[in-house]
């Protein structure tokens, strides 16, 4: 008998998770409405003050991807705080492992801290990986805008995907 062949791996979503679980939360949202990803895997990084709200983040990414007729596995890597070297190389790591299992990795910086968001993006850029997506939830406010991606109002919010950005301009 021939064992079945593993279906190969689609994509992978890092989204990290700051103060705000709202913005991680329909970031996530937008990213599935308005791009199309349905990430296999989500991985959430947070640093140890947040760590209480991932179980919420990844319950709320669990209904959301149901709605979209998926489950992906999830997971939450925890990091100290305003440690920018150790999430940098925890984020290079985690987006280095999925790749080298054949993932297309997408981050979500929308939620991020300022130092976590900076670790990460040095990280990945000072070890070449290839990033396929960095994706921002740009608010034109933020004002009334912790409540559900769909009770927004669109003109207030746009997915930015910066190297799609980046690659439109030369």
């Amino acid at each position: 008998m021939i064992p079945p062949i593993p279906p190969a791996p689609g994509d992978a979503y890092i989204t990290l998770l700051g103060r705000s679980t709202w913005a991680l939360v329909n970031a996530y949202h937008a990213v599935l409405r308005e791009k199309g990803l349905r990430p296999q895997r989500v991985s959430i990084v947070t640093e140890e003050p947040y760590a209480m709200s991932a179980s919420t983040a990844a319950e709320a990414i669990r209904i959301i991807s149901e709605g979209y007729g998926f489950i992906p596995a999830i997971g939450t890597e925890v990091v100290p705080e305003a440690d920018f070297v150790r999430a940098g190389q925890t984020i290079r790591s985690l987006a280095n492992d999925l790749i080298g299992q054949g993932f297309r990795v997408a981050i979500d910086i929308t939620s991020g801290r300022k130092v976590t968001v900076a670790g990460a993006l040095i990280a990945v850029s000072l070890a070449g990986l290839d990033l396929r997506h960095i994706y921002y939830l740009a608010m034109k406010t933020t004002d009334d805008v912790a409540k559900p991606y769909m009770m927004i109002p669109h003109q207030l919010q746009r997915i930015r995907d910066i190297m799609e950005d980046a690659r439109a301009r030369p």
